[in-house]
């Protein structure tokens, strides 16, 4: 049980770290869109985009997925309904992830064509799901 408590832990640090880089990269695109390509100021942004996904987005969600499944398994949480629901949201947001990948690589060879309003839109995507699905886990209505 104890072992089960740390990875518990775990998950929750590596789903905050992961939803904080979340929330934060499409506000950085958001800037970055309004900034001319090739100028300093692009090019910073290039920089904290690149490392917000690969020293703590990237990492962050790969740890909530070990965790959980190690959770799920441990739990013995297979035949919870509101377990799927919470995965299939969970895939989704992975999505999101990749998609924001994608953008990251569009900034760095300056073919972005999203507008600023775009991006405020998009940020909005994690914060639903993850609204969704917190409810899902603490209430677990089905």
């Amino acid at each position: 049980m104890t072992l089960y408590l740390w990875i518990k832990a775990l998950h929750v640090v590596a789903v905050i770290s992961w939803m904080a880089a979340m929330l934060y990269l499409p506000r950085l695109f958001v800037y970055h869109a309004a900034a001319t390509p090739g100028s300093e100021t692009s090019e910073t942004f290039k920089v904290m985009e690149r490392r917000l996904l690969k020293a703590i987005m990237t990492p962050a969600m790969i740890v909530a997925w070990a965790a959980g499944l190690f959770l799920v398994w441990k739990g013995g949480w297979m035949a919870a309904g509101w377990l799927h629901a919470k995965l299939a949201l969970v895939l989704v947001l992975s999505g999101a992830h990749g998609y924001l990948a994608s953008c990251v690589r569009a900034f760095a060879q300056d073919r972005n064509a999203k507008s600023q309003k775009f991006f405020r839109v998009l940020n909005e995507v994690p914060t639903l799901l993850m609204l969704a699905i917190v409810v899902l886990v603490i209430v677990k209505p089905f």
